[in-house]
C-alpha cells in the first residue's frame, strides 16, 4: 500500500509465507524504487494537471521546489511537464503535490489517463 496517511506520503508492505505462515511487515516514508516501479506497472501512472491556465508560475515552481527537493533548473523542467500535462507518478505522489498546490491557491488535480 502507498498512500497519504494524515498528510505525508507513507507506504507499507505485508506478506505471509504460504509454507510456514510467518508474517512480515515493512513500512516507511521514502518509497523504494522497486516498490514504486511495481506500483506503476500494476496500476499505471497518474498525471498532475493544473486546471487554471492562468495559475501563477512562480507559485507553481515554489511548491515544486519545496516538495520535490529540487533546484531551480529541475523545477523549470518539472513546471514544463506540469503545464503540458506530462508530469506523472504514482497516484499518491501526484495527489500529494496536487494538495500542496491547492493549499498554495493553485487549482490542481491528480488523475489517471
Amino acid at each position: 500500500m502507498h498512500g497519504l496517511i494524515g498528510g505525508p506520503l507513507r507506504w507499507d508492505v505485508e506478506s505471509v509465507c504460504s509454507a510456514c505462515g510467518q508474517a512480515t511487515a515493512d513500512c516507511g516514508r521514502a518509497l523504494p524504487a522497486w516498490l514504486r516501479d511495481r506500483l506503476l506497472a500494476d496500476h499505471g501512472p497518474a498525471t498532475l494537471r493544473v486546471t487554471d491556465p492562468s495559475a501563477e508560475r512562480v507559485m507553481l515552481m515554489r511548491v515544486l521546489r519545496a516538495e520535490l527537493g529540487i533546484g531551480l533548473p529541475d523545477a523549470k523542467v518539472a513546471l514544463g511537464q506540469v503545464l503540458a500535462g506530462a508530469y506523472s507518478g504514482t497516484l499518491p505522489e501526484v495527489e500529494y503535490l496536487a494538495r500542496k498546490l491547492r493549499r498554495a491557491g493553485v487549482s490542481a488535480v491528480a488523475a489517471r489517463p
